[in-house]
């Protein structure tokens, strides 16, 4: 599939997945979203890593509020997406209080101090719009997490509502696999 044909089909079923997830209840979308907060807090993953970079979640995404604060109080390094022009950076925070609305209105660290490439980092969670359950992952379209990814890693996973899972998501050469797919 060439390369305007791949983004053609990705921009239609991002527009039906983001509509379906609209009308998903929210006790649903809580219920779900602590289940999968769940399992990223009890995983091994989590218990090992001395540095995460973890998206900071806004409404009808998987919830990250409670892995970032557990982080801080285990004492491991939060990192979190700063977007600047087409380029994503991994950047350090000391609180959550340190956030701000930022590119496309999604909290984001308001002063670089610290940054980490992905391969520096210990575990890595990315969200998504949909992803199937090989790997392939659906997100909003600009490209910043398979850029910033670029390298594989053992360590990242995504978080994604089971009813947002897709068995045909397509993919192109620019696309990063993600190993583990988190669900409720």
């Amino acid at each position: 599939m060439d390369e305007e044909k791949l983004k053609t089909k990705k921009k239609c079923l991002r527009r039906e997945l983001l509509a379906r997830r609209k009308e998903l209840p929210q006790e649903y979308l809580l219920a779900a979203g602590e289940s999968i907060e769940n399992k990223i807090l009890s995983s091994p993953e989590f218990a090992a890593a001395r540095s995460i970079f973890v998206y900071v979640s806004v409404p009808g995404e998987p919830s990250t509020g409670r892995i970032i604060q557990k982080a801080f109080a285990e004492g491991k390094e939060v990192f979190v997406p700063k977007c600047i022009g087409r380029e994503m950076f991994a950047v350090s925070i000391a609180s959550p209080d340190h956030l701000r609305p930022g590119a496309m209105g999604i909290p984001e660290p308001v002063e670089i101090q610290e940054t980490k490439t992905a391969d520096e980092l210990d575990l890595i969670i990315a969200p998504c719009v949909a992803a199937s359950e090989d790997g392939r992952r659906l997100g909003h379209g600009v490209g910043f997490y398979d850029s910033f990814l670029q390298h594989e890693r053992a360590n990242i996973v995504c978080l994604c509502f089971r009813r947002l899972l897709c068995p045909e998501i397509p993919v192109g050469s620019a696309d990063v696999m993600i190993s583990n797919i988190i669900t409720e």
